[in-house]
């Protein structure tokens, strides 16, 4: 790669320069932002705001830009306002993610260790799993790498919805043997990240999930992703979330406060006693509708 190829690079680009080129500034108007830069002591991108030249959106496409950061389009927003971790990159409840997945990811998956999949169980429906285990996807994928999410909830998958992606064929074929094409897709927009849907609902669920075939699957994504989040059935539904969590390894706890009773999750845990499962962690979702 020569040296004007380096230039092009968007991470080797002023953010003036992006700027100005996805507003198609003119001259004379990048020279008045830089008047009013040099004059209140600001960074360009606050001074093009602030002079009606650009919109925050602009900034943080140029950001996005130079440090590699996947940032939703306005049409993904629309589509995808579960993904914060996409849509609202800068959120509390953003920040919260990458604050679990720093944590989650000292515990996970260590250099030492066979790679392992992530399972993500609760007690009940609505304590908030299928958003989690989306968001903790996209926050594993932005930090470079491959990373898979699974739907392996075949009571009531979401994730097909939440990433806008076709339910036509998914886990639930492949385990039945009735896969003909390519089920893993990959997410438009954010690069190293993939998809696996549930795929029609079974008869069976459960059934499915007890098969050899689920937990020679498992270890097979495993060795090809550096991350793999699976999504579960709520406990409270059946056996689905622990039969995955043991094909898994390693299993994360996700309760909702003021929802969740001790003892539902107490059984959860205990469920799992005397497997090899590693718990590495528990999250409280706080969110009360």
């Amino acid at each position: 790669m020569n040296s004007a190829d380096q230039h092009d690079r968007p991470q080797d680009r002023h953010i003036g320069d992006l700027i100005r080129d996805a507003r198609n500034l003119s001259a004379s108007e990048v020279e008045q932002v830089l008047r009013y830069q040099r004059e209140r002591g600001v960074r360009f991108g606050e001074a093009a705001v602030a002079l009606g030249l650009a919109s925050p959106e602009d900034v943080l496409n140029a950001l996005a830009q130079q440090f590699h950061y996947p940032l939703a389009t306005a049409a993904r927003r629309d589509a995808s306002p579960e993904l914060v971790t996409l849509t609202q990159p800068f959120s509390v409840q953003a920040e919260a993610v990458r604050a679990v997945r720093s944590q989650v990811t000292m515990r996970w998956n260590k250099p030492d260790a066979q790679r392992q999949a992530l399972a993500v169980i609760s007690p009940a429906s609505g304590d908030g799993k299928t958003y989690f285990a989306a968001n903790l996807a996209v926050s594993l994928a932005q930090l470079g790498g491959r990373t898979l999410l699974v739907d392996a909830d075949l009571r009531s998958p979401r994730q097909h919805e939440v990433f806008g992606v076709s339910n036509s064929a998914g886990l639930s074929t492949l385990l039945s043997g009735r896969a003909e094409h390519q089920v893993i897709q990959p997410v438009e927009g954010v690069a190293g990240l993939f998809v696996l849907p549930c795929g029609p609902i079974p008869p069976n669920p459960l059934e499915l999930i007890e098969r050899p075939a689920f937990g020679l699957l498992v270890r097979e994504l495993a060795s090809k992703f550096d991350h793999v989040v699976i999504d579960t059935a709520a406990a409270a539904l059946g056996a689905d979330a622990c039969v995955v969590a043991a094909r898994c390894g390693a299993a994360l706890v996700l309760t909702r406060k003021h929802e969740n009773k001790v003892v539902a999750l107490q059984d959860l845990v205990a469920s799992l006693a005397g497997s090899t499962v590693q718990f590495v962690g528990a999250v409280v979702n706080e969110f009360t509708s």
